[in-house]
């Protein structure tokens, strides 16, 4: 870490981590404790970054001083803390190390596990002409996305590879199989956004195959 983390910093960090938690947890998006969020904090550069990340195994529908803490692009805690970040966190090292984004959020959801599976044979969601893709900021008339898949392995290091592959700088998101989504923006406001816009495109694309088989 080259500088110093102020603290008024990253008690902003963590109060916006908490306003949006609590959004999408009122939303049922992390059922069972599942999913965590991260948001960087201070300057970037590939291999030298800091991000507040949720702590593993909380409740995410709570709000407790003990819900988020310090790490830097290895993982590792920045801070003495008992706090364990989330067993994700790789991914997250990973998303930022490759986009140099401002916040990620993880979540679970019926329809973004169906779709993984789904279109696990084409390692990708298709998704064509529908309104929502301009949330990403692709405006091309009847645009067409593939949203990227990749492998749930128990063993997170494993995963990492396949983020490292398969990621598309154009499409702000990526699946892991029969798991979740992890989309992200510059800040927390356009994380949430392309969250919400990866959620309503999954809705309609498995809902779309129920009368259009493939």
């Amino acid at each position: 870490m080259s500088e110093p983390i102020l603290l008024e910093e990253k008690q902003r960090i963590y109060r916006e981590l908490s306003i949006a938690k609590a959004d999408l947890a009122s939303r049922g998006w992390f059922p069972g404790t599942s999913g965590n969020m991260s948001m960087r904090v201070g300057g970037f550069e590939p291999d030298n970054f800091v991000f507040a990340v949720t702590a593993s195994g909380k409740d995410k529908a709570a709000s407790t001083p003990e819900d988020f803490l310090l790490v830097d692009q290895t993982g590792g805690a920045c801070e003495p803390t008992k706090l364990k970040p989330s067993a994700e966190t790789l991914i997250h090292c990973e998303i930022y190390r490759l986009t140099g984004c401002g916040a990620i959020f993880h979540i679970h959801s019926v329809f973004n596990s169906l779709v993984s599976e789904l279109f696990w044979d084409r390692r990708a969601v298709p998704v064509e002409g529908v309104e929502l893709i301009k949330a990403f900021n692709i405006w091309d008339e009847e645009a067409v996305i593939d949203v990227p898949i990749v492998s749930n392995f128990a063993d997170i290091p494993r995963i990492v590879p396949e983020v490292t592959e398969r990621l598309n700088p154009r499409i702000p998101g990526i699946l892991l199989r029969k798991h979740g989504i992890y989309a992200w923006g510059r800040d927390a406001f356009e994380a949430k956004k392309h969250l919400e816009a990866f959620e309503f495109l999954f809705e309609y694309v498995y809902r779309l195959q129920l009368v259009r088989p493939r």
